[in-house]
């Protein structure tokens, strides 16, 4: 191919500047660039929430964006996943502490469905039934939380840690507590994504099945 050829292809492409959504006002992510649109969308940008926010203490916070939508020479995003970085969790765990983890998933008003993963510290050695008792307790807020909330209030709630206080609040009389966090929120699927899983899903009545003899 020849240098020409190469250098018209060049110009042809274009810069398009990428947007976190409004939630997270408008703030620029960067720049990315193509020759036609449709190749920027569902591309993934991945800051912290401290670039965001210009606080240094927050670069613990991981945030991932994908483009869903381009309009003149703008990228927008949307949300897909918040991740506490891996030393920051291992700083929280001492020697002869429980780690207590939970893998929720649920779904908002507005019907996206979300995986949250909290995680507790305790300061010294919980017993099984502690453990159990903290997990338990997690799970039930999460829960709550997302009941009566929309998907942009739940990555609000999650962010700027209002969840982990609220678990932090309640688990802590079961057992002392170092910490709480949200180590993981992920964007599982859309409602539009939600509903075509809803349509294509089968019921099975077991009084129609033939198990033979």
């Amino acid at each position: 191919m020849s240098e020409r050829s190469v250098s018209k292809r060049t110009q042809q492409k274009r810069w398009y500047t990428v947007q976190a959504p409004e939630q997270f006002d408008r703030e620029t992510l960067g720049k990315t660039t193509a020759d036609e649109p449709d190749k920027v969308l569902g591309r993934t940008v991945e800051t912290t929430l401290g670039e965001l926010n210009n606080d240094a203490s927050e670069n613990n916070t991981k945030l991932t964006f994908k483009i869903n939508e381009v309009a003149s020479d703008t990228a927008y995003t949307e949300f897909v996943k918040h991740e506490l970085t891996r030393d920051y969790l291992r700083s929280l765990v001492r020697r002869g502490s429980s780690k207590v983890e939970a893998f929720i998933t649920v779904l908002t008003t507005d019907d996206y469905r979300v995986q949250i993963q909290p995680v507790a510290v305790t300061t010294k050695k919980a017993d099984a039934s502690q453990e159990k008792a903290i997990r338990r307790t997690m799970i039930d807020r999460v829960r709550e939380t997302a009941r009566d909330r929309t998907f942009e209030d739940v990555v609000d709630s999650v962010v700027e840690g209002r969840l982990s206080s609220a678990i932090y609040g309640e688990a802590k009389d079961i057992y002392p507590l170092r910490r709480v966090e949200i180590q993981k929120t992920t964007l599982e699927a859309r409602p539009e994504e939600v509903a075509a899983e809803e349509e294509t899903a089968v019921d099975v009545d077991e009084k129609d099945i033939d198990v033979g003899a």
